[in-house]
């Protein structure tokens, strides 16, 4: 029995629809780039006028050290939203970035799922969370997207995230593994729409830490291309040193090197998420 089955059995619910936009950043598959890609990615919204809040379910708290919020100063935590202890409004800090946010996340959030056992709406716990946001909004936390970086493994702290998602943004590397990752991630989506969410859809693929010069790297993008078709971003993120030394700095890349490559490809990212965004809309 999969965690999804467990929580399905007391959980079933429909998710409704609202404001502002919850993409989940997520891959079962570890080291693809995906926190890297939600603090990148929420820079650049940010950068082009949108009002942007990243939560952060990873343990590890690679999101909230990547954006410079020390540890010390995460005193309300994911894990106290989740175990009902505190609002998601209270979890929030600012970041050096303007309009982007983040509520921080600690290691207690890798007891979580012992802790709250088989407690009834456990699966939803994030999206009642992110739903009382709309309370008591001003124009400073009114946001437009909220990014959920997950950690890289199918608990219940990704159900939660998937859960309370609109879509489901998928950072996938260029590497010998990837369309099998892609395959177990896809059979998870539609676990969660066929039991917890049935309007989660995949937003987009974002293939990260292309290297031209690597004959695999084309390789994977052609399979990947053929496999996904058009639900594959045209930007891909490239290897990049300076991508790599932003978080020791407890910065943003788009911060510690605004011209860099990497930098310009997570600005075209978030150009290509909002056009995304904009066809959605539409039809």
């Amino acid at each position: 029995m999969t965690v999804i089955d467990q929580v399905y059995q007391d959980d079933n619910a429909q998710v409704p629809a609202g404001h502002p936009r919850i993409l989940a950043l997520a891959n079962q598959k570890g080291g693809v780039g995906k926190t890297t890609t939600a603090i990148n990615l929420g820079t650049a919204l940010a950068a082009i006028g949108e009002r942007v809040l990243i939560v952060d379910l990873d343990p590890q708290g690679n999101a909230s050290t990547g954006l410079g919020i020390d540890r010390r100063n995460r005193s309300c935590s994911t894990y106290d939203v989740l175990v009902g202890e505190a609002s998601l409004r209270e979890s929030v800090v600012a970041t050096a970035v303007p309009r982007l946010h983040i509520a921080p996340s600690t290691m207690d959030l890798s007891g979580l799922e012992l802790e709250l056992g088989t407690t009834p709406g456990r699966a939803f716990r994030l999206r009642d969370a992110i739903a009382a946001l709309n309370n008591n909004v001003s124009p400073d936390n009114d946001y437009t997207y909220v990014l959920i970086d997950c950690p890289p493994s199918l608990n219940l702290l990704t159900v939660n995230a998937m859960a309370a998602s609109d879509a489901i943004l998928v950072p996938l590397q260029c590497e010998f593994f990837a369309l099998e990752g892609l395959s177990q991630l896809l059979s998870t989506v539609e676990q969660v729409r066929s039991t917890l969410n049935p309007n989660l859809s995949i937003h987009g693929i974002v293939l990260t830490m292309f290297d031209s010069r690597n004959n695999l790297s084309n390789q994977v993008v052609a399979d990947v291309r053929q496999f996904m078709g058009a639900k594959v971003y045209k930007t891909m993120i490239p290897r990049n040193v300076r991508i790599s030394e932003a978080p020791s700095y407890g910065k943003p890349v788009l911060v510690y090197d605004l011209k860099c490559v990497g930098s310009e490809a997570y600005l075209k990212l978030a150009t290509e998420v909002i056009q995304r965004e904009r066809e959605l809309r539409a039809s």
